[in-house]
């Protein structure tokens, strides 16, 4: 393996021929879990406890974001989204095929298995936190994580 030291250019590794940095490789993984219920009536996106931080190696990798957990609605449909530092919706509008979505016309609770997977490109090297947001589509409504374990994972991947 040889490393390329240029003053002009900084440190570069040729394609492929660092373990650490070949395009496709792992680089980092950063996992929050916890339990509590995270609820709202809200009919706008409030963030959760569910959240993860991490510092990218570098700025040209991707991130892979997988959350797995429990939402509930009670009367009305409830929205789950990522956002990226607390500003940036991953999942754009309320309906997509990234944001997910339970439907509920009726007044019991219903508890789903809401597991979301996407991969973001942040090009920086400062440090990203990304959040499950939460909301429902009307204000008679509630929405919420369960308390059983919830988890995000977030891997850093050379690009």
């Amino acid at each position: 393996m040889s490393l390329i030291l240029d003053g002009g250019n900084g440190v570069t590794f040729p394609n492929g021929s660092n373990p650490q940095a070949a395009p496709s490789k792992v680089l980092q993984v950063v996992q929050f879990s916890g339990n509590g219920i995270t609820g709202t009536t809200s009919t706008s996106y409030v963030s959760t406890a569910l959240a993860a931080t991490i510092t990218p190696l570098f700025s040209t990798s991707k991130i892979l974001i997988m959350v797995s957990t429990t939402g509930t609605n009670t009367s009305q449909n409830t929205f789950f989204t990522i956002y990226k530092n607390n500003t940036t919706n991953l999942g754009g509008g309320s309906q997509n095929c990234f944001t997910a979505y339970l439907y509920n016309s009726g007044t019991t609770s219903l508890w789903i298995p809401v597991n979301m997977t996407y991969l973001d490109s942040p090009a920086t090297t400062s440090a990203t936190t990304y959040g499950m947001y939460i909301k429902v589509s009307g204000a008679t409504g509630y929405g919420s994580l369960d308390q059983a374990l919830n988890t995000i994972t977030l891997m850093e991947i050379a690009a």
